[in-house]
């Protein structure tokens, strides 16, 4: 008995082991966008909207940031990602306060009207310190938290679904 039950504590304990040292992660515990490590700081740069006025992170106000920073000649493929981050935004409910959408740069024609979108001025610098953001597939996303710490990154053709699952999950630690 006293052999029995001393395998089942320290065979638990192997298999948890093992597990743990392998990689392996529950799929709740799983990301769908990209975990950037270490992540990419942005406090220091100080974004400017389209009127002029700073972009302040606010750290305090506990609000996370969606950026999208597209090359200048997206316009098609830009319409149809500004039309999928307007649904997650809209999808995240009583929540979707606690979010802004930061678009880098000037919006193309035809894009929904989106209350949560804060058009900022194009800044090489501060498109430059996104990584992978010159990617040739297509515009990037990236999911910034209210400290201005680059957490996210989720390549172009990206499911938003996966985008909403892990804002979601990023609300209810706040």
């Amino acid at each position: 008995m006293l052999i029995g039950l001393f395998a089942l504590f320290f065979g638990t304990m192997l298999v948890a082991g093992i597990l743990r040292f392998s990689g392996w992660q529950p799929s709740g515990q799983r990301n769908h966008g990209e975990l950037l490590s270490p992540p990419v700081d942005l406090r220091a740069a100080t974004p400017r909207l389209a009127d002029g006025t700073p972009y302040a992170w606010k750290p305090t106000e506990r609000t996370w940031r969606v950026v999208l920073a597209p090359a200048a000649d997206c316009a098609p493929g830009c319409v149809a990602l500004g039309r999928d981050i307007d649904k997650v935004w809209q999808l995240l409910g009583h929540d979707a306060d606690k979010v802004h959408v930061l678009w880098i740069g000037t919006p193309p024609q035809g894009l929904p009207a989106m209350s949560e979108l804060r058009v900022l001025q194009a800044d090489p610098a501060l498109r430059g310190a996104l990584p992978g953001v010159d990617d040739p597939r297509g515009t990037p996303v990236y999911v910034i938290d209210p400290n201005g710490f680059v957490i996210l990154r989720y390549a172009p053709g990206f499911d938003a679904a996966g985008l909403r699952q892990d804002l979601a999950k990023l609300l209810k630690l706040m």
